[in-house]
C-alpha cells in the first residue's frame, strides 16, 4: 500500500542523475557533498572507486558512533 501519513513530508520528485561523469576522457564520480573524485582511467575503475569511497565513508560513521557509544 502506498499512502502518505500525517508526518510523512509533502510529495516531491526525486531524480537522480548518473554518478560517473568523463571530463577530458578521464572518468570521475560525483559526491553528495558535490565534488568530483577521480580522475580514472575507465569507468570500472570509477565504479570500483564508488564502492570503496562508500565503504570507508560508512567504515568512518560507524566508528564514530562507536566511540560517541563510549
Amino acid at each position: 500500500m502506498l499512502g502518505q501519513r500525517k508526518v510523512d513530508a509533502t510529495p516531491a520528485n526525486h531524480f537522480r542523475s548518473e554518478r560517473i561523469s568523463v571530463v577530458n576522457g578521464r572518468y570521475f564520480f560525483s559526491t553528495r557533498e558535490g565534488t568530483l573524485e577521480g580522475p580514472f582511467f575507465s569507468k570500472q575503475d570509477a565504479e570500483r572507486e564508488v564502492s570503496r569511497f562508500i565503504a570507508r565513508h560508512e567504515c568512518a560513521r560507524n566508528i564514530s558512533e562507536y566511540k560517541v557509544l563510549r
